[in-house]
């Protein structure tokens, strides 16, 4: 599938604008690149990086080969499992170190396998979200309107709020009957258009992803704050490795697929704490956030 490979390329792309983004925001940034090959087959491009905005981050490509397609990768398609497969993407998780400034998370993929036809069997999927300690309404709005924008700049405004109802739906802790944070897009199984039409609007959510969470950085990344700030970060952050263990499908399909443990738990918090019973002042700006972890419309 020749295609494939324009997205490849494209995806290798939008790796090196997010990092070299980074970089110009945050010139303390130490980027670690790390290529690596999966011995069942193919390979990526970790990129961990550090510094005074980020805390943690990853820019994470992969590019694998596989002769049986998990079953994380098959709700939809349980006729394929088992099936010869090909799944490359973009993944990318930051978690800032100013507390005002909210934790985000964005992920393009391509799936490519076989069912017993002469044409490989493909869809795309993807999205981003956001999660914010100490949410601003602004900022919230902004990341909503970009992930409008994002489907109507492809001719597909409509599916701005069938991905949103999605996303809410996926990032939400049963456990804690909480969303994971203030949402944005999320979808699978997407094949609309034919190839080229779902691609395109597959790397808009990639660029779109980048663009909003530069900007609401760029203003948050300065705020003054306290320890009691920090200390409720790193309480929130919890959360967050909560979903993505008990979960979240792209780590079960790392794990599963036989990935790279360093790449797949990248996502994972430099730190975080949990604490018994905590219950924070009803009238304190950490009580607010509550408020704000149940899906609302944002547009």
């Amino acid at each position: 599938m020749h295609t494939a490979e324009s997205f490849k390329t494209q995806l290798l792309n939008l790796q090196q604008t997010i990092v070299s983004g980074l970089q110009a925001l945050d010139d303390s940034l130490i980027v670690t690149r790390d290529p690596w090959h999966r011995e069942d087959g193919g390979g990526g491009i970790s990129i961990a990086m550090t510094g005074q905005a980020i805390e943690k981050g990853g820019v994470n490509f992969s590019d694998i080969e596989g002769n049986h397609l998990p079953p994380s990768a098959t709700l939809k398609r349980p006729q394929l499992q088992g099936r010869p497969f090909r799944a490359m993407g973009v993944s990318v998780v930051m978690h800032p170190a100013n507390p005002y400034a909210p934790t985000s998370h964005m992920n393009v993929r391509l799936f490519t396998t076989i069912d017993n036809c002469a044409e490989p069997i493909w869809w795309f999927g993807g999205g981003f979200d956001l999660t914010p300690f100490y949410p601003f309404d602004e900022d919230i709005v902004l990341w909503h309107q970009s992930a409008f924008d994002a489907c109507a700049s492809s001719g597909r405004p409509d599916l701005y709020p069938i991905w949103k109802q999605q996303c809410d739906t996926y990032f939400y802790l049963p456990h804690r009957s909480e969303t994971r944070g203030v949402g944005g897009l999320f979808f699978d199984d997407f094949c609309e258009g034919g190839f080229e039409r779902a691609m395109a609007l597959t790397l808009e959510v990639g660029h779109t992803y980048w663009k909003a969470y530069r900007s609401i950085l760029s203003k948050r990344m300065h705020s003054p704050f306290t320890e009691r700030e920090r200390s409720f970060q790193l309480y929130r952050r919890g959360r967050y490795v909560e979903f993505n263990l008990l979960h979240d499908r792209g780590t079960l399909f790392g794990i599963q697929s036989k990935g790279r443990t360093e790449s797949i738990l990248m996502s994972l918090p430099p730190l975080v704490r949990w604490e018994y019973g905590f219950n924070p002042d009803p009238q304190s700006p950490e009580a607010k956030l509550t408020e704000y972890l149940k899906p609302r419309t944002w547009l």
